[in-house]
């Protein structure tokens, strides 16, 4: 086996557990979908086109006939506006990569495969091999399962009604514990998590998305300053 197909293999090994709770929560978008009138070929196509889970919730919720067009597009990328942050982080360790490639695999970028890429990037370089055995099995598990919640909808009913829609979140937070690296780490998911919580109660709409990670990067910030001049001082 070639050292591409090595490393294609070892990202699809590692995303299985987030298939697993993507299918679950594909089959819940796509019964959603169904249930505001959209046709399976349109749930598909929206599933693959915005490849978004969470702005896609948003948008589902919103959606009506007419669909209020500017109102979601603004709430979709309010939603989204932390890709910009993850593109940033993830670009710093694609030097293996085909420059023009980059901008175009982060379509397939997601919350789970980012994180992975990340832990990825701290012990080894990032691969466009590897990254692609992240993405391709979350885009085809995605749009896939979206089309068959639509099919089934009537008979799926509410997933959420037996919890599977929390799997991500217990996903994503056993995904973090994988990047802990002392108190700092605890003092950024800490301050995220706290921002978070309050702009979701005090905040309409998805502004707490935002403001949760923007605070996770400013206490990033500031310790790593901290750090810095202990560093410098302790040189002098």
């Amino acid at each position: 086996m070639t050292n591409t197909a090595r490393e294609f293999r070892q990202g699809v090994i590692d995303i299985l557990p987030v298939i697993a709770a993507a299918s679950v929560i594909g089959l819940l978008w796509g019964t959603l979908a169904a249930g505001k009138g959209l046709s399976p070929l349109e749930t598909g196509l929206m599933s693959f086109g915005v490849f978004a889970g969470a702005a896609q919730f948003v948008a589902i919720e919103l959606w009506q006939d007419p669909a209020p067009w500017f109102f979601l597009t603004v709430t979709v990328f309010i939603v989204n506006i932390r890709h910009v942050l993850m593109g940033a982080s993830l670009s710093r360790h694609m030097g293996n990569i085909p420059s023009g490639w980059r901008a175009p695999l982060l379509y397939m970028m997601a919350d789970e495969n980012w994180a992975f890429s990340e832990r990825r990037a701290l012990t080894q370089p990032l691969t466009m091999a590897y990254y692609l055995g992240l993405g391709l099995p979350m885009i085809v598990t995605w749009t896939t399962t979206s089309v068959i919640g639509a099919l089934a909808g009537a008979w799926l009913q509410d997933p959420a009604a037996y919890g599977f829609d929390f799997a991500f979140s217990a996903l994503f937070i056993g995904i973090l514990a994988g990047f802990w690296k002392g108190p700092k780490t605890g003092a950024v998911l800490a301050a995220s998590a706290v921002v978070a919580a309050v702009a979701k109660l005090t905040i309409p709409g998805a502004w707490y998305i935002v403001l949760g990670g923007l605070a996770g990067v400013l206490v990033a910030v500031l310790l790593h300053a901290e750090k810095e001049e202990e560093e410098a001082e302790a040189m002098s």
